[in-house]
Protein backbone atom coordinates (compact mmCIF):
# COMPACT_ATOMS: atom_id res chain seq x y z
CA UNK A 1 0.00 0.00 0.00
CA UNK A 2 1.04 3.46 -0.58
CA UNK A 3 2.44 6.03 2.19
CA UNK A 4 -0.01 8.54 2.92
CA UNK A 5 0.37 12.00 3.92
CA UNK A 6 -1.09 13.30 6.98
CA UNK A 7 -1.27 17.07 8.24
CA UNK A 8 -2.62 16.70 12.23
CA UNK A 9 -3.75 19.21 14.57
CA UNK A 10 -3.26 19.61 18.06
CA UNK A 11 -0.43 16.56 17.60
CA UNK A 12 1.73 17.15 20.67
CA UNK A 13 -0.21 15.05 23.05
CA UNK A 14 -3.03 12.65 23.69
CA UNK A 15 -4.96 11.00 20.54
CA UNK A 16 -3.39 13.51 18.28
CA UNK A 17 0.00 12.18 19.17
CA UNK A 18 -0.79 8.43 19.27
CA UNK A 19 -2.18 9.13 15.85
CA UNK A 20 0.60 10.96 14.90
CA UNK A 21 3.17 8.05 15.79
CA UNK A 22 0.71 5.55 14.59
CA UNK A 23 1.08 6.73 10.98
CA UNK A 24 4.67 7.54 10.91
CA UNK A 25 5.58 3.90 12.43
CA UNK A 26 3.73 2.47 9.02
CA UNK A 27 6.31 4.85 6.74
CA UNK A 28 3.38 7.27 6.22
CA UNK A 29 4.38 10.90 6.18
CA UNK A 30 3.06 13.81 8.79
CA UNK A 31 2.55 17.59 9.04
CA UNK A 32 2.20 17.97 12.84
CA UNK A 33 1.39 20.88 13.67
CA UNK A 34 1.30 22.24 17.50
CA UNK A 35 0.80 25.49 19.15
CA UNK A 36 4.06 25.25 20.60
CA UNK A 37 7.27 23.52 18.18
CA UNK A 38 8.76 22.37 20.97
CA UNK A 39 6.24 19.56 21.95
CA UNK A 40 6.93 17.85 18.53
CA UNK A 41 10.33 17.68 18.12
CA UNK A 42 10.96 14.53 19.50
CA UNK A 43 8.88 13.20 16.59
CA UNK A 44 11.20 14.60 14.26
CA UNK A 45 14.16 13.39 16.12
CA UNK A 46 12.79 10.32 15.76
CA UNK A 47 11.34 10.16 12.43
CA UNK A 48 13.60 12.12 10.52
CA UNK A 49 12.38 13.99 7.57
CA UNK A 50 9.12 11.71 7.63
CA UNK A 51 7.76 14.58 9.83
CA UNK A 52 7.55 18.22 9.18
CA UNK A 53 6.78 19.55 12.90
CA UNK A 54 4.58 22.86 12.26
CA UNK A 55 3.79 25.66 14.59
CA UNK A 56 -0.12 26.03 14.35
CA UNK A 57 -2.92 28.12 16.41
CA UNK A 58 -5.76 27.37 14.70
CA UNK A 59 -7.80 30.61 15.47
CA UNK A 60 -5.14 32.27 13.81
CA UNK A 61 -6.61 32.21 9.72
CA UNK A 62 -3.95 33.69 8.21
CA UNK A 63 -1.15 30.76 10.02
CA UNK A 64 -3.99 28.45 9.13
CA UNK A 65 -3.55 29.30 5.54
CA UNK A 66 -0.29 29.49 5.53
CA UNK A 67 0.41 26.55 7.03
CA UNK A 68 -1.82 24.15 5.08
CA UNK A 69 0.05 25.39 1.83
CA UNK A 70 3.67 24.66 3.24
CA UNK A 71 2.69 20.98 4.38
CA UNK A 72 1.23 20.71 1.07
CA UNK A 73 3.96 22.09 -1.16
CA UNK A 74 6.54 20.46 1.16
CA UNK A 75 5.04 16.86 0.90
CA UNK A 76 3.29 17.11 -2.82
CA UNK A 77 -0.12 16.23 -1.45
CA UNK A 78 -2.39 15.99 1.21
CA UNK A 79 -4.05 12.72 1.75
CA UNK A 80 -5.31 12.67 5.43
CA UNK A 81 -6.61 16.19 7.18
CA UNK A 82 -7.25 15.08 10.69
CA UNK A 83 -8.34 18.18 13.24
CA UNK A 84 -7.76 17.16 16.62
CA UNK A 85 -7.03 20.39 18.31
CA UNK A 86 -9.66 21.40 20.63
CA UNK A 87 -10.16 21.58 24.46
CA UNK A 88 -13.35 22.27 27.09
CA UNK A 89 -14.96 24.93 29.05
CA UNK A 90 -15.85 23.33 32.69
CA UNK A 91 -19.20 25.58 33.55
CA UNK A 92 -22.66 25.76 34.04
CA UNK A 93 -24.65 27.39 31.24
CA UNK A 94 -25.44 30.59 34.18
CA UNK A 95 -21.64 30.58 35.00
CA UNK A 96 -19.78 30.56 32.08
CA UNK A 97 -18.24 34.27 31.05
CA UNK A 98 -19.49 34.62 27.21
CA UNK A 99 -15.96 35.79 25.66
CA UNK A 100 -15.13 31.81 27.18
CA UNK A 101 -17.52 30.78 25.13
CA UNK A 102 -16.39 32.49 22.36
CA UNK A 103 -13.32 31.27 22.30
CA UNK A 104 -13.83 27.53 22.76
CA UNK A 105 -16.03 27.86 20.16
CA UNK A 106 -12.86 29.57 17.92
CA UNK A 107 -10.89 26.74 18.26
CA UNK A 108 -13.30 23.91 18.32
CA UNK A 109 -15.47 24.48 15.66
CA UNK A 110 -14.05 27.60 13.53
CA UNK A 111 -10.65 26.08 14.11
CA UNK A 112 -11.64 23.17 12.53
CA UNK A 113 -13.46 25.26 9.86
CA UNK A 114 -10.28 27.05 8.79
CA UNK A 115 -8.07 23.96 8.53
CA UNK A 116 -11.08 22.24 6.16
CA UNK A 117 -11.40 25.64 4.10
CA UNK A 118 -8.07 25.78 3.59
CA UNK A 119 -7.23 22.17 2.61
CA UNK A 120 -10.55 22.04 0.47
CA UNK A 121 -8.76 23.32 -2.72
CA UNK A 122 -5.79 21.33 -2.58
CA UNK A 123 -7.68 17.84 -2.41
CA UNK A 124 -10.00 19.23 -4.96
CA UNK A 125 -7.28 19.63 -7.21
CA UNK A 126 -6.19 16.01 -6.43
CA UNK A 127 -9.25 14.66 -6.75
CA UNK A 128 -8.72 12.97 -3.41
CA UNK A 129 -8.89 12.92 0.35
CA UNK A 130 -9.75 12.49 3.75
CA UNK A 131 -11.16 14.79 6.13
CA UNK A 132 -11.38 13.43 9.51
CA UNK A 133 -13.27 15.53 12.62
CA UNK A 134 -12.27 14.58 16.15
CA UNK A 135 -15.42 14.82 17.79
CA UNK A 136 -17.06 13.15 21.07
CA UNK A 137 -19.48 10.65 22.19
CA UNK A 138 -20.13 14.44 23.88
CA UNK A 139 -21.48 15.81 19.97
CA UNK A 140 -24.06 13.13 20.43
CA UNK A 141 -25.11 13.13 23.61
CA UNK A 142 -25.14 16.53 26.36
CA UNK A 143 -23.59 16.38 30.16
CA UNK A 144 -23.84 19.33 32.78
CA UNK A 145 -21.08 21.16 33.50
CA UNK A 146 -19.61 20.91 30.15
CA UNK A 147 -22.61 21.75 27.87
CA UNK A 148 -20.19 24.11 25.89
CA UNK A 149 -18.00 21.84 25.02
CA UNK A 150 -20.85 19.84 23.90
CA UNK A 151 -22.32 22.47 21.93
CA UNK A 152 -19.24 23.03 19.97
CA UNK A 153 -18.75 19.07 19.27
CA UNK A 154 -22.47 18.94 18.01
CA UNK A 155 -21.47 21.96 15.90
CA UNK A 156 -18.89 20.15 14.65
CA UNK A 157 -20.80 16.72 13.73
CA UNK A 158 -23.10 19.16 11.69
CA UNK A 159 -20.23 20.72 9.76
CA UNK A 160 -18.93 17.28 8.73
CA UNK A 161 -22.28 15.92 7.79
CA UNK A 162 -22.95 18.45 5.40
CA UNK A 163 -19.39 18.99 4.39
CA UNK A 164 -19.80 15.10 3.30
CA UNK A 165 -22.77 15.42 1.30
CA UNK A 166 -20.84 18.69 -0.79
CA UNK A 167 -17.33 16.65 -1.58
CA UNK A 168 -18.23 13.40 -2.29
CA UNK A 169 -18.58 13.76 -5.82
CA UNK A 170 -15.10 15.47 -6.04
CA UNK A 171 -12.87 12.13 -4.42
CA UNK A 172 -13.23 13.39 -0.76
CA UNK A 173 -14.32 11.23 1.91
CA UNK A 174 -14.93 12.87 4.91
CA UNK A 175 -15.26 10.99 8.60
CA UNK A 176 -16.47 11.97 12.34
CA UNK A 177 -14.35 10.29 15.08
CA UNK A 178 -16.80 10.22 17.89
CA UNK A 179 -14.13 9.09 21.38
CA UNK A 180 -15.56 7.80 24.26
CA UNK A 181 -13.60 8.35 27.71
CA UNK A 182 -10.18 7.03 27.19
CA UNK A 183 -6.72 8.00 30.20
CA UNK A 184 -5.40 10.90 27.83
CA UNK A 185 -4.84 13.89 29.44
CA UNK A 186 -7.70 15.86 28.01
CA UNK A 187 -9.31 17.25 31.05
CA UNK A 188 -5.74 18.55 32.48
CA UNK A 189 -5.28 22.10 33.09
CA UNK A 190 -3.76 22.09 29.38
CA UNK A 191 -6.90 20.85 27.79
CA UNK A 192 -9.16 22.41 29.94
CA UNK A 193 -10.22 25.79 31.00
CA UNK A 194 -12.92 26.20 34.41
CA UNK A 195 -15.44 29.06 34.72
CA UNK A 196 -16.12 30.75 38.28
CA UNK A 197 -18.10 28.67 40.08
CA UNK A 198 -21.34 29.90 41.85
CA UNK A 199 -22.11 27.88 45.18
CA UNK A 200 -25.75 27.21 44.21
CA UNK A 201 -24.54 24.73 41.77
CA UNK A 202 -21.40 23.32 44.20
CA UNK A 203 -23.43 20.11 44.67
CA UNK A 204 -23.79 18.79 41.50
CA UNK A 205 -20.43 19.82 40.39
CA UNK A 206 -19.44 17.37 43.14
CA UNK A 207 -21.95 15.11 41.54
CA UNK A 208 -20.00 15.36 38.63
CA UNK A 209 -16.83 14.79 39.59
CA UNK A 210 -16.81 11.55 41.90
CA UNK A 211 -18.77 10.34 38.79
CA UNK A 212 -15.74 10.98 36.76
CA UNK A 213 -13.44 9.95 39.08
CA UNK A 214 -14.81 6.55 39.20
CA UNK A 215 -15.17 6.30 35.39
CA UNK A 216 -13.68 3.68 33.17
CA UNK A 217 -11.65 4.89 30.55
CA UNK A 218 -10.08 3.30 27.59
CA UNK A 219 -6.53 2.43 26.81
CA UNK A 220 -5.61 5.34 24.23
CA UNK A 221 -2.82 3.48 22.42
CA UNK A 222 -5.87 0.96 21.65
CA UNK A 223 -7.44 3.32 19.46
CA UNK A 224 -3.89 3.62 16.80
CA UNK A 225 -4.71 0.31 14.76
CA UNK A 226 -9.13 1.11 14.68
CA UNK A 227 -8.16 4.85 12.86
CA UNK A 228 -5.15 3.30 10.34
CA UNK A 229 -8.57 0.82 9.31
CA UNK A 230 -10.63 3.85 8.74
CA UNK A 231 -7.73 5.36 6.86
CA UNK A 232 -7.26 2.39 4.67
CA UNK A 233 -11.20 1.67 4.38
CA UNK A 234 -12.23 2.44 0.66
CA UNK A 235 -15.75 3.61 1.81
CA UNK A 236 -14.88 4.91 5.50
CA UNK A 237 -18.31 5.68 7.80
CA UNK A 238 -19.30 8.84 8.28
CA UNK A 239 -19.50 8.07 11.83
CA UNK A 240 -16.96 6.20 13.79
CA UNK A 241 -17.56 5.51 17.76
CA UNK A 242 -14.13 5.34 19.63
CA UNK A 243 -14.22 3.00 22.38
CA UNK A 244 -16.88 0.51 23.39
CA UNK A 245 -18.52 2.75 25.74
CA UNK A 246 -20.21 5.16 23.20
CA UNK A 247 -22.42 2.86 21.04
CA UNK A 248 -24.47 1.64 24.45
CA UNK A 249 -24.68 5.45 25.29
CA UNK A 250 -25.97 6.67 22.37
CA UNK A 251 -28.09 4.02 21.82
CA UNK A 252 -30.04 4.52 25.47
CA UNK A 253 -30.27 8.46 24.27
CA UNK A 254 -31.59 8.11 21.26
CA UNK A 255 -34.42 5.52 22.33
CA UNK A 256 -35.39 8.33 24.57
CA UNK A 257 -35.58 11.15 21.73
CA UNK A 258 -37.54 8.65 19.58
CA UNK A 259 -39.96 7.52 22.24
CA UNK A 260 -40.58 11.70 23.52
CA UNK A 261 -41.29 12.20 19.53
CA UNK A 262 -43.66 9.47 19.03
CA UNK A 263 -45.30 10.67 22.49
CA UNK A 264 -45.62 13.96 21.01
CA UNK A 265 -46.78 12.76 17.65
CA UNK A 266 -50.08 13.71 17.16
CA UNK A 267 -49.57 17.13 18.40
CA UNK A 268 -46.54 17.78 16.26
CA UNK A 269 -48.70 16.42 13.27
CA UNK A 270 -51.58 18.88 14.41
CA UNK A 271 -49.09 21.50 14.08
CA UNK A 272 -48.15 21.13 10.32
CA UNK A 273 -52.11 22.51 9.36
CA UNK A 274 -53.38 22.05 6.15
CA UNK A 275 -50.71 21.48 3.57
CA UNK A 276 -50.22 24.64 1.23
CA UNK A 277 -49.46 24.02 -2.52
CA UNK A 278 -46.75 26.35 -3.78
CA UNK A 279 -47.08 27.41 -7.40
Amino acid sequence: MESKVWFITGASRGLGRIWAEAALSRGDKVAATARTPESIAELKERFGDAVLPLALDVTDSRQVEHVVQQAHAHFGRLDVVLNNAGYTLVGTTEEADESDVRELFDANYFGMLRVIQAALPLLRRQGSGHILGVSSAMGIVAAPLIGFYCASKWAVEALHDSLAQEVKSFGIKVTLLEPGAFATDFGSPLSMKTSQGLEVYAELRNRVSVRLSTEERGDPNATAEAILQIIDAEDPPLRFAVGAGVLPLVRGVYADRLATWETWEAISNGAQGTPVSRR
